[in-house]
């Protein structure tokens, strides 16, 4: 509670910004209740930091692992005030899933007549994206120096995308601070890329909510409002990058591309978007969809990458393309940019384990006593970190399951449901029918929305950091 305490304070710090961007566009009510949201998350959080004396101030690996989980939750719950304050939203259950929607980098939103809406909650909205992008407990990491030494290790593990979890440094702090500051490049190039055709305010949002992968926008029309190539290739882009894992990034950032060329991720990463953008070209082709071969091209890339990079952004309507490129983004949801990214799904470096141990149990059915292992970046994956990879294939899927049933009984219509729940899991914010394009996910029952707002959490956390809360093992006395 403690340490929850400073994560607190930190987002009351991410709240004074929207009091100024208030004040900018001269919304004085609304700087009054964005203050007043400050307040009360600075004023809890202090309440927790100084009020509790705890005996034991270690972080040990459960403590770590629940710490992950409930900053989650409670960012969620100081973070839906300023949606409830200013009257953007009029009920818990809609800005609790805009929230969470928001810093799992989901998109998916509840809210309608975006155009006239405050344009300081337009910026909160893509604010909660870029905190969520790179993770609430990875910025506190970089900034507490306390939690380095008391757990760092466990926090990021817990909260970090990945198989093996690389660090560029042995201390988690310089780790943090580095994955944070190639972030902080990439937002201030994209927004000065963006500036001229957008201008600022439109640059800014879309800048926080592209670099996080997250897909808010504050258009009705989505990114489809500037009807520009230029936009639309820049967004591309960045998405593209989001997906990208960040030490990668790095090293390609000092110069160093030979780790970015020579890395299999990346490769099947590449090859998946080219694949599944020329099948898309030829069915959209097929059925005359587009007016020139330009649009089919950018369409098809542009969506192909929004989806596999779980940002959410639309350049054409797929659900009147027919079922078939809907199921298309599917499967790319479902597989998700690299780990180590800011995207979602479940990550194709976990496809990549999978496709190889299966190739091999193919080979061991003809060849008993063989021994094979399976590489990947050169290097042999150890036995359990491919047991754990086909475990989590095998919850996450389950997951998306369970969320689709439910779904279906409190009224979806099944596609509707499988979509809808895979785009949660996947924190992508895409929907289908009744939450698609023509719809919202306005329209989702209210037990609907909060099986959806466990699955956006979950899926961010990567399955394990939360659903290990409901073991019975988690819960024993050591």
């Amino acid at each position: 509670m403690r340490y929850l305490g400073w994560l607190l304070m930190i987002e009351a710090a991410f709240m004074v910004t929207c009091v100024a961007m208030a004040a900018v566009f001269h919304e004085w009510t609304a700087a009054g209740n964005f203050a007043i949201c400050t307040a009360i998350t600075f004023g809890c959080g202090a309440a927790m930091t100084w009020g509790i004396r705890s005996h034991n101030r270690t972080m040990r690996k459960r403590e770590g692992i629940f710490l992950t989980a409930i900053v989650w939750l409670a960012f969620s719950l100081f973070g839906m005030l300023p949606y409830l304050l200013n009257g953007s939203i009029d009920n818990v259950t809609d800005a609790y899933f805009e929230t969470m929607s928001g810093f799992t980098t989901t998109g998916a939103s509840v809210m309608r007549n975006l155009d006239g809406a405050l344009r300081s909650v337009l910026f909160w909205r893509a604010l909660t994206h870029w905190i969520g992008g790179m993770g609430i407990i990875l910025f506190s990491l970089a900034v507490l120096p306390m939690l380095n030494y008391k757990g760092g290790i466990t926090l990021f593990n817990a909260e970090v995308t990945g198989i093996t979890h690389e660090r560029n440094h042995p201390r988690v702090s310089q780790t943090a601070k580095d994955l944070w500051l190639i972030y902080l490049v990439m937002t201030v190039v994209m927004l000065l890329l963006l500036v001229w055709p957008m201008g600022w305010f439109d640059a800014l949002c879309h800048t926080l909510a592209t670099v996080s992968t997250g897909g808010f926008s504050t258009k009705d029309e989505g990114i489809n409002y500037w009807n520009s190539y230029y936009v639309d290739t820049v967004v591309m882009v960045f998405m593209f990058m989001g997906g990208i894992k960040f030490t990668l990034l790095a090293s390609a950032a000092m110069g160093k591309f030979k780790p970015l060329c020579s890395s299999d991720s990346f490769r099947c990463y590449v090859i998946l978007i080219a694949t599944f953008a020329a099948i898309i070209i030829v069915d959209m082709a097929a059925k005359g969809y587009g007016d020139n071969w330009l649009d089919r091209i950018l369409y098809s890339t542009f969506d192909a990458i929004s989806s596999i990079t779980s940002t959410g952004y639309s350049t054409f309507d797929y659900e009147n393309a027919g079922q078939f490129v809907p199921f298309m983004l599917m499967v790319l949801m479902f597989f998700g940019g690299m780990a180590g990214s800011t995207s979602g799904g479940a990550k194709v470096d976990r496809l990549m384990v999978t496709l190889k141990n299966a190739k091999n149990e193919f080979y061991r059915m003809l060849h008993p006593n063989a021994v094979k292992s399976v590489w990947v970046d050169h290097a042999v994956i150890p036995q359990e970190l491919v047991v754990r990879c086909l475990t989590f294939l095998s919850v996450f899927t389950m997951c998306i399951a369970v969320g689709s049933l439910l779904l279906t009984m409190v009224g979806l219509p099944v596609f509707d449901s499988i979509f809808t729940s895979m785009s949660a899991m996947s924190n992508i914010g895409l929907g289908y029918g009744v939450t698609g394009l023509h719809g919202s996910f306005a329209a989702v029952p209210c037990l609907g929305k909060w099986v959806l707002i466990f699955e956006m959490v979950t899926g961010r956390l990567e399955v394990f950091t939360m659903l290990l809360l409901f073991s019975r093992a988690f819960w024993a006395k050591e």
